[in-house]
């Protein structure tokens, strides 16, 4: 159960073991060195590749482990069409070239604009980077991370960091986001076999 010495502590606790872990996966920190070269607007690299680095340092697992991609969210509100996000996506390629995991990148600024057609259902207009991941569709994968004015690591958790040092996926019952709270905890079951997916 050592994989669990995290889970339960305060919240402080929790916070700097978080940023202690991912700073020091090679990954992680090679993937944010280049992001803050980019200077997007308010941009947070968020979810998997985070807390799945966690769960790999924590059982074991060698350094990208079970991670599909890294994604980069930014907000920019000065431009909502698919060209700017384009543009933008492409000035980052060559940045992110020889990265092992592709970079995927996404305006928060827009999404409410693509949504409905991708899901069939309408989802807020959010305010910031932050303000999406409280619309995730398992509070477990809400966390992002980004370099703050004075060069420090700066953690953005809306719920906390409980569920991921207790392997728990949680849902997040804000919008009907049950096909993909259960379809991302199945997959993270079979390459974390120690996580529980708390039923919708």
């Amino acid at each position: 159960m050592d994989h669990l010495r995290y889970s339960g502590l305060s919240f402080e606790t929790q916070r700097t073991a978080f940023l202690d872990i991912v700073s020091a996966d090679p990954l992680i920190d090679e993937t944010l060195s280049r992001v803050r070269a980019l200077g997007l607007p308010d941009w947070l690299v968020v979810s998997g590749a985070l807390y799945n680095s966690v769960w790999n340092h924590l059982t074991g697992k060698p350094s990208g482990y079970g991670i599909k991609d890294v994604d980069l969210f930014y907000f920019d509100e000065s431009d909502l069409s698919y060209e700017a996000e384009d543009s933008v996506i492409a000035r980052a390629a060559p940045v992110f070239a020889d990265l092992s995991l592709p970079v995927e990148i996404r305006n928060q600024a827009r999404v409410h604009l693509w949504y409905p057609s991708k899901f069939g259902r309408s989802c807020p207009r959010y305010t910031s980077s932050s303000d999406s991941l409280g619309y995730f569709a398992s509070q477990t994968h809400a966390v992002g991370v980004r370099f703050d004015m004075d060069g420090q690591l700066d953690l953005v958790a809306p719920f906390g960091l409980d569920d991921i040092f207790s392997f728990r996926i949680t849902p997040n019952r804000l919008m009907d986001n049950q096909q993909t709270h259960e379809t991302k905890g199945a997959r993270a079951k079979e390459n974390w076999p120690e996580i529980s997916v708390v039923p919708w």
